[in-house]
């Protein structure tokens, strides 16, 4: 077993585990926290780690309050969160008025369900990252630390797994297209060095041409962690 199996990382808003997996084959132990998880699939990796699917409502305080008391003493060495986005990127501001008419405030909630996560991760005292597409969040909370397309980290991914496992009509292989993606970081996050691949079409991506429309499944697939990137941040973050 690895030596990393005591070592935690913690995920939230993370349905996939594309952004665990490269931890967990290094051998730490996962969690992934979403509100989609029923809390029983557990994914184990020859390298000792795993990947523990949980559920959590992380729109609700009590919720976050459970997660920090859960970890608190455990050995933390990454955290990291992607919020919902629906209600603060650009590309959806065509909707923005007909939703401030419903809810004023839905933007400010929205900005601050990325800021509990930022003070959540900062008690833990770990290197952490808050991911968005370009979105209201810069304006709403602080400018984003780094900013990325995925094709940019996409040589990350070895060439006999080029096609995605789990969404290979809609992501192209290698990662190769662009998303202008920001994050917030902290605790002594590192940025990892970019290896590009060739950018299949840059700003209309697959996920951008076909999957339109409001069904969680498309939006899983829009959000999914490009894969080279979430190996770079392992590469460069893990102890």
């Amino acid at each position: 077993m690895s030596i990393n199996n005591d070592k935690i990382v913690v995920s939230l808003y993370e349905f996939t585990g594309v952004a665990l997996r490269p931890w967990a084959k290094r051998g730490y132990t996962c969690f992934a926290y979403d509100l989609q998880h029923d809390n029983t699939d557990i994914e184990r990796f020859d390298g000792g780690g795993s990947i523990h699917y949980l559920h959590a409502d992380l729109h609700n305080s009590r919720s976050l309050w459970h997660i920090y008391k859960a970890h608190r003493h455990d050995d933390l060495v990454f955290a990291m969160a992607f919020p919902v986005c629906t209600d603060l990127a650009v590309s959806g501001a065509a909707h923005f008025a007909s939703k401030a008419k419903k809810d004023p405030d839905f933007q400010t909630k929205a900005a601050g369900y990325a800021a509990k996560c930022s003070h959540l991760f900062a008690s833990w005292c770990v290197p952490y990252f808050i991911e968005n597409p370009v979105s209201r969040l810069a304006t709403l909370w602080r400018s984003p630390d780094y900013r990325f397309h995925p094709f940019e980290y996409g040589a990350y991914i070895p060439a006999t797994e080029a096609e995605h496992p789990l969404y290979p009509d809609h992501i192209a292989p290698m990662d190769a297209y662009s998303k202008r993606t920001c994050l917030w970081t902290g605790g002594g996050f590192k940025m990892p060095e970019a290896k590009p691949v060739d950018c299949e079409s840059f700003g209309n991506s697959r996920q951008h041409s076909s999957l339109g429309g409001k069904s969680m499944r498309t939006k899983n697939i829009r959000s999914a962690t490009p894969r080279g990137f979430a190996e770079a941040i392992a590469v460069s973050n893990a102890a």
